[in-house]
């Protein structure tokens, strides 16, 4: 049977970027596809820099979402300090930026939800560089602190990465759900009776039901120069069964 590893994404706060405009720094609902995989990342001790490593973590796993909680939007009006942008000046640390005469104040909107959590699901495609073990050991013991898409949203419980072998993924989601440590922390959490599950093209196993697609730009193709590209993403609604 096909093999899965899941974990669970919760924080009092999390922030899954999308495409900003201006001022404007918003959060999508579920977890990006680059959020999970920079999480996973981390937890390996893959530098941003490493673009082959980046790039066999991008391209050898597929990802599934299941969004257990949606959590509360909320607004942050935020203001940062900055010197003018200066061509060949790299500063060392943040103190060092900040020691000029003159000095910017740049205005930000940044979203957030509070409350939220989702349960991921990963499978690996032929080719994949690390087993799933590999990744669930590193979950277990991560080499760089892994957080909830920025690095002011800690994760709030640990990642209990979960290995399941399954006959689809809806029957991982089911398995895995019978493993997790939190049941009891996670009680009071105001849960989705019909959660939603957002997957990745390429499940292996039994088929999903049908549902509709989306565009996400969210796909990594550089770390260093922070690109993405669009990719296709099935969305669909689940009874009690999910």
């Amino acid at each position: 049977m096909p093999a899965f590893l899941l974990f669970r994404l919760y924080g009092p706060l999390v922030s899954w970027g999308t495409q900003a405009v201006g001022e404007l720094r918003p959060s999508d609902t579920h977890p990006t596809r680059s959020a999970v995989l920079g999480l996973v990342g981390a937890c390996l001790g893959l530098e941003r820099a490493d673009e082959a490593g980046q790039a066999a973590l991008a391209e050898g796993y597929g990802i599934a979402v299941r969004i257990d909680a949606l959590g509360a939007p909320v607004t942050d009006y935020h203001t940062v300090q900055a010197p003018p942008q200066k061509r060949g000046f790299v500063p060392r640390s943040r103190r060092e930026e900040l020691a000029v005469e003159q000095k910017e104040t740049m205005v930000t909107r940044r979203t957030y939800r509070q409350d939220a959590l989702s349960t991921i699901a990963v499978w690996a495609r032929d080719g994949a560089r690390w087993p799933l073990d590999v990744l669930a050991d590193a979950m277990r013991r991560p080499v760089f602190m892994p957080y909830l898409g920025r690095k002011g949203c800690p994760l709030a419980l640990p990642l209990d990465p979960q290995l399941v072998e399954a006959a689809g993924l809806l029957a991982a989601f089911v398995a895995a759900d019978t493993l997790f440590a939190d049941g009891e922390l996670l009680r009071g959490l105001a849960r989705d009776p019909a959660p939603t599950l957002c997957w990745d093209a390429d499940p292996p196993g039994d088929p999903l039901p049908s549902g509709r697609e989306t565009l996400r730009r969210d796909q990594p193709v550089s770390r260093t120069r922070w690109q993405f590209v669009d990719r296709v993403e099935h969305v669909a609604t689940m009874g009690d069964e999910g």
